[in-house]
């Protein structure tokens, strides 16, 4: 993965898991479920686990069946990682995975935490790139993903990594941001734009053609029909692609898929971000897709 960019993805994501952002607020719970999340899923988990940084719900398509093994690519605070839990039983489990150090603190703290005070057991969380997982060969039974893979320089090597810890016949669930034409120079060149979700994202085909070089067989890509300017609606607390540029700066927008705070007084990026909303649509040019594969 190319330094520069992980690490600017990873300080941007370490402030989010070092926010306050959680289901308790409103914005933050409107962006989930504008995204296919129902208010029980919600009040199944921790409310930390949710910081608004979906584009869908990976796990609302994945199948899951009891005794199961599914990680997650990209877990955050842990919210498709306790979905999966509930889903593959205790006689399963649910793996996330993620680069930044906060955000594996935050979900293995939202697992002790649990719900009502109890824990959630089946769970594990790893500190590691999704390019290079730490799990053996054909032992995962689905792989999930949610607004994560764009991020990747590298998805070439995801798509392998992917199908080389999944069984044969294990299938995967992922949502995320796709391209729907070619971005104007300056979307396309801007590192905000990158760790909003949009600069890195790749197009359908090369999408699938990625999957199916992997190994995976059988590819279907879905146009959610998803509201991507959803977040910059939803305030005061949340706002994704654009921020609220109404919002003080001390009380940056919350995070969506798009667009994690700055850590103040980082208003540089809340600056750009904003500025660049409004003067493109996002909706445009891209869209939130569910994507699922079966390894031959």
């Amino acid at each position: 993965m190319d330094r520069d960019i992980v690490e600017v993805v990873r300080d941007r994501y370490g402030s989010v898991a070092q926010s306050d952002l959680s289901s308790r607020h409103q914005g933050v719970r409107a962006v989930a479920e504008a995204f296919g999340y129902t208010p029980e899923q919600l009040a199944s988990i921790p409310a930390e686990a949710n910081m608004g940084l979906s584009c869908g719900n990976p796990t609302a398509f994945a199948g899951l069946k009891p005794g199961e093994v599914v990680v997650d690519l990209g877990c955050g605070g842990g919210l498709d990682v306790f979905l999966a839990a509930a889903k593959v039983g205790p006689t399963g489990k649910a793996i996330g995975i993620d680069m930044t150090p906060e955000m594996i603190d935050r979900a293995r703290q939202n697992a002790a935490r649990g719900v009502d005070g109890k824990p959630i057991p089946n769970v594990e969380f790893h500190l590691a790139t999704i390019d290079r997982l730490p799990l053996p060969d054909a032992s995962v039974d689905c792989v999930i993903s949610n607004c994560v893979i764009n991020l990747v320089p590298d998805k070439r090597a995801v798509f392998h990594e992917i199908a080389r810890v999944l069984k044969p016949g294990g299938r995967v669930a992922i949502s995320d941001i796709v391209l729907k034409k070619p971005l104007p120079p300056e979307l396309a060149s801007d590192l905000a734009a990158y760790v909003g979700c949009l600069a890195g994202a790749i197009g359908i085909d090369e999408y699938r053609d990625g999957l199916r070089e992997a190994g995976f067989g059988r590819v279907e890509i879905v146009d959610t029909g998803a509201d991507l300017n959803v977040y910059a609606r939803v305030e005061p607390e949340s706002g994704c692609c654009c921020g609220s540029p109404a919002l003080p700066l001390a009380q940056p927008a919350a995070a969506g898929c798009c667009a994690p705070p700055a850590a103040p007084p980082d208003a540089a990026f809340h600056d750009r971000m904003a500025d660049l909303c409004a003067r493109y649509d996002f909706n445009a040019y891209a869209a939130s897709v569910r994507i699922y594969a079966l390894k031959d």
